[in-house]
């Protein structure tokens, strides 16, 4: 039984399911009240556990997280808070893919929610950053709103991993399904609430980092009924007619290894042109043997299969030139039907709800020239500017990690969530205003790691 499982077994009450794991573990902090009637509406799978402590400081050694599936999203200074008891209901909803290995379970549609003993009234839903797991954003956003008195919950999207493209039967379904799950886990999880707190939320936020901002963005263009706001912290953008990752990383691909062999001056050239900053050119080493060319495969395999015929998300790292090579792939020049998948996903800026979004100069695999930027254009083009605010953060990138590698070049773009989502807070519950949009400088000294001011 996988270490996971068996903590889970030590310390968990199934609620629903077919198996019993265990009594749940002797509660100290935490009473956890009407636990084991407590019913997550639509879900297949259930456990409860009473926990002492449901932030990361007490989840990681009483195997309620998984610390791989949020490595490298926070800089290692960052400061969390800690000691909040209340109940974890871990579970999933009906789904036939099986991407997810959590708990032994292997299956997809898996979920995490937290209830803390002490509820402030509101709640916290997040979809997860890349191909994560539900788990990928406890350090991140969990730790923090549950300290705030939030209850929180998170889903898996409904596929997970770097073969999330054989999930669904027609191109873009996959992510297409990202979307749906959010949906259905901030409908079940207010359920939740209104049975463990004996009323539903008075206010609902969707948080999220990178394809779990793309899913702020999407939710309260399409959902808005749902949440009072949210805080999308360097989302994807997905257009039919671009920008998308689909235009600008196959540049970078082609002009990178003639950079990288004798820095190349038209090189160079060729990938600032694509979008990527210069001034960010230290981290490109980095991002084109890590995040370029695997994202470029793996995304232009679910919406565009038919590319490389048979072969399954391409050729790694491919030299141009070679035959159905990502490298060379002309996303203007394929078929409407690739158009039509990558419409299924777009995103319009039709918010409906206050929508804080965050994105670093520095960005190395979403470029904010083609992704914020554009982003709160259309926005504003929706006649929905004065729902949104954009901070522009200085030295930011996609991955708060690489701070530590580069502490002279970078900042992390944590602290600036956090005040970003007290600043949303206040715009939702007593009308405060937020500063407006702004590039928000690189502190030359002080603590990065923690601290972020939303004033240009």
């Amino acid at each position: 039984m996988p270490r996971f499982r068996q903590l889970l077994a030590a310390a968990a009450c199934v609620v629903t399911g077919t198996a019993l794991l265990g009594p749940a573990s002797p509660a100290r902090a935490a009473s956890c009240s009407g636990i084991d009637r407590i019913t997550v509406p639509g879900a297949e799978k259930l456990i409860s556990a009473c926990l002492d402590d449901l932030t990361t400081a007490g989840t990681v050694g009483s195997g309620h997280t998984i610390a791989g599936e949020w490595a490298g999203l926070q800089p290692s200074g960052a400061r969390n808070p800690s000691g909040v008891p209340g109940t974890q209901l871990d579970g999933y909803f009906p789904d036939d893919s099986t991407f997810n290995t959590d708990h032994g379970w292997n299956h997809d549609s898996q979920f995490v929610i937290r209830l803390p003993e002490h509820w402030n009234g509101g709640l916290v839903v997040a979809g997860t950053p890349g191909v994560r797991r539900q788990y990928a954003n406890d350090f991140t956003i969990s730790d923090w709103v549950l300290a705030r008195g939030y209850a929180y919950a998170a889903t898996d999207k409904g596929n997970s991993g770097a073969q999330f493209y054989q999930d669904g039967k027609k191109p873009g379904d996959a992510i297409v399904e990202w979307n749906r799950r959010v949906t259905q886990l901030t409908r079940a999880a207010k359920g939740v609430l209104a049975q463990r707190y004996g009323r539903p939320p008075q206010h609902t936020y969707a948080a999220g980092v990178s394809n779990g901002g793309y899913l702020v963005r999407w939710q309260l263009e399409h959902h808005p009924e749902l949440y009072s706001g949210g805080v999308d912290w360097e989302g994807t953008l997905w257009r039919s007619d671009g920008p998308n990752l689909l235009t600008f990383l196959p540049p970078a691909l082609r002009a990178y290894p003639a950079y990288a062999s004798n820095g190349d001056a038209a090189a160079h050239d060729a990938i600032t042109a694509a979008g990527f900053p210069a001034g960010s050119e230290p981290l490109w080493d980095y991002h084109d043997k890590v995040y370029w060319d695997l994202t470029q495969r793996i995304y232009r395999e679910e919406l565009d299969p038919s590319y490389d015929g048979a072969t399954e998300a391409g050729t790694p790292f491919c030299a141009s030139g070679t035959p159905a090579c990502d490298t060379d792939y002309d996303y203007a020049a394929r078929p409407r039907a690739v158009h039509r998948a990558v419409q299924r996903i777009s995103l319009t800026g039709r918010i409906g709800r206050p929508l804080i979004t965050l994105q670093g100069t520095l960005d190395t695999l979403l470029p904010i020239g083609k992704t914020g930027d554009v982003y709160a254009g259309l926005v504003r083009d929706q006649g929905r500017g004065r729902l949104h605010r954009y901070y522009r953060v200085e030295g930011g990138n996609h991955v708060d990690g690489l701070y530590d590698a580069h502490p002279d070049l970078l900042r992390p773009i944590l602290p600036c969530f956090r005040s970003a989502f007290t600043a949303l807070e206040g715009w939702t519950t007593a009308g405060q205003a937020p500063p407006p949009d702004a590039t928000l400088p690189r502190p030359t000294s002080g603590d990065l790691a923690n601290t972020c001011a939303l004033t240009g």
